[in-house]
């Protein structure tokens, strides 16, 4: 049995290397208060959403995949092209959405709000004319559509893949659902509320997608330039890895990124594995959540 002194060491040890790679993902602030009041709670303290959000590893691969799933639509990442400095502060985007996810599904109804009216003053701002001639707006419903289902696509599928525990279909139809209420307050119109919806959704943006110039310059600087650190470099290069493999053959084949089978099963899943298992021992995700099952709509 581990001494006093042990114990201390270790978990001394334990914060260092949580430290570390908090500010390594960018996470240098700390998260937002938690609530757990059902009736002061903006989202469901006992849904699905805060078990899949509240796993840091899982959330990087989801995250990181995101960025690069949303790129693929021209307007979209005109916006980020035309009003970000991502190149100057890339971690800077990912503490705010950090923030932003933390906030709303973690916190107060009044501590939600402060992040949505957050965004949705950002949005008013973040309109101009992308490549293609076309103008584009931040608060247009079907853009918000597309950056809304990309996120929760790869946030529900890096879960799926590397979280600490194994959730049914039904359990994920109810991810998409706890989603859809917040997609409406920043102005999506008619979100997916089930997993058939948001693959039905995503493809319809198929024929939307392409790699624009802006676009190669985000994969190239979100794949290469993102951290300095040689370790650092070699476990983000595998998590950039990992969230390539979850995109649809199609996004990967626009990205330029197509991941061999092969080398996906037998060395990027497994050792991405190890790496996000490594990581919750580091940074222990929040206490254990309940999951309420939604209702069954059998009839007899």
């Amino acid at each position: 049995m581990l001494t006093t002194k042990g114990r201390d060491a270790a978990m001394r040890l334990r914060q260092r290397a949580s430290l570390s790679i908090r500010h390594a993902a960018g996470l240098t602030n700390e998260p937002p208060p938690r609530c757990d009041d059902p009736h002061e709670a903006f989202g469901d303290v006992h849904g699905v959403a805060r078990l899949v959000h509240r796993e840091l590893p899982s959330m990087l691969v989801g995250g990181v995949g995101s960025l690069f799933f949303q790129m693929l639509h021209p307007h979209a990442m005109a916006g980020v092209a035309q009003h970000s400095h991502y190149q100057d502060d890339p971690l800077g985007r990912v503490l705010q959405t950090a923030n932003f996810i933390g906030a709303t599904t973690f916190g107060s109804k009044e501590t939600a709000q402060v992040a949505i009216d957050r965004v949705l003053t950002v949005h008013r701002y973040v309109h101009g004319i992308a490549d293609d001639g076309a103008p584009y707006d931040a608060n247009d419903p079907h853009l918000l559509l597309w950056v809304h289902c990309a996120e929760i696509y790869m946030f529900l599928n890096a879960y799926r893949r590397f979280g600490s525990q194994r959730i049914s279909d039904d359990e994920a139809d109810h991810y998409v659902r706890e989603m859809a209420p917040l997609a409406r307050t920043l102005g999506v119109l008619d979100p997916p509320e089930s997993v058939a919806e948001l693959n039905a959704a995503v493809l319809s943006f198929r024929g939307e997608l392409r790699l624009s110039a802006d676009g190669v310059t985000a994969r190239d600087f979100i794949t290469h330039r993102v951290t300095k650190s040689r370790t650092q470099r070699a476990i983000y290069g595998l998590l950039v890895r990992s969230s390539w493999s979850l995109l649809p053959a199609y996004a990967q084949d626009l990205l330029g990124v197509r991941q061999r089978g092969w080398r996906d099963r037998l060395v990027v899943r497994p050792a991405t594995r190890v790496v996000c298992f490594a990581m919750r021992l580091a940074v222990p995700p929040p206490p254990h959540v309940t999951i309420v099952s939604p209702p069954s709509t059998a009839t007899t």
